[in-house]
């Protein structure tokens, strides 16, 4: 069988194996990197502020960059889709090497693909139609790291994607996570520009885990500065109990 991505070469036996198969034995990295390190950047960005929104949840799973397999046809066709960002509720948590969704029970959730001038036509249309008709994602979204006024959402109602509105503040809703897409000016990873994240209905950004680190630590110092103010209206010198 020849393989019609060079890239990924994949031995033959996988093919041979009793069907359907696993994550263990489908091809799950093709060596294609990122369009660039802002598009890496912004998934890493919003796969971390998920992983502390999922934190509170007994279940979920986040990933990106991942490939995603939809059907048996697909796996034979050697066809490797990968979402740049997707989010699947109501799985058990733990590592992947891709999705399968015959083997997880359901595809993902929410999908949101990183537009580029090599990718942004097929996002808007082939992946777009695959996402809505074939693998019935709820919510699709796309933005473009590089031209951030180049974002939209759809959500699927019966058999279509219609368009999610902004609401008054400019945000895209994910009735699905209970989330907002927002614009967030601000650096990460010594990158100042324009990028997308969740943030919770009162407008409070979900936090990254190196932010939510900082939340703890600041949370503590203040602590134990109250503390040691109280200790000094008692009497007491702080510094003495060490």
């Amino acid at each position: 069988m020849t393989n019609p991505n060079p890239i990924t070469e994949v031995p033959d036996p996988i093919y041979l194996t009793e069907w359907p198969p696993t994550q263990d034995e489908l091809p799950y990295d093709d060596g294609v990197p990122m369009e660039s390190w802002r598009h890496k950047c912004q998934m890493d960005l919003l796969i971390s502020v998920t992983q502390t929104w999922l934190q509170q949840r007994p279940d979920g799973f986040v990933s990106g960059n991942m490939f995603l397999y939809y059907s048996l046809e697909q796996a034979r066709s050697r066809n490797f889709p990968g979402p740049d960002y997707f989010v699947v509720l109501g799985v058990p948590k733990g590592e992947r090497k891709s999705w399968v969704i015959w083997e997880q029970g359901k595809g993902p959730d929410v999908v949101i693909e990183l537009l580029s001038p090599s990718t942004a036509h097929d996002d808007k249309t082939s992946k777009k139609q695959l996402y809505e008709q074939i693998i019935r994602v709820p919510e699709y979204f796309w933005f473009d790291p590089f031209e951030p006024e180049d974002w939209a959402g759809f959500r699927l109602i019966g058999s279509h994607y219609v368009p999610i509105e902004p609401d008054t503040e400019g945000r895209l809703k994910s009735e699905v996570l209970g989330l907002y897409l927002v614009k967030w000016q601000g650096s990460f990873r010594d990158i100042q520009t324009k990028w997308i994240r969740w943030a919770t209905e009162a407008g409070e950004l979900v936090p990254t885990e190196a932010e939510q680190e900082h939340q703890r630590a600041e949370l503590a110092e203040r602590r134990a500065d109250l503390l040691a103010q109280k200790l000094r209206e008692l009497g007491v010198d702080p510094g003495t109990l060490d």
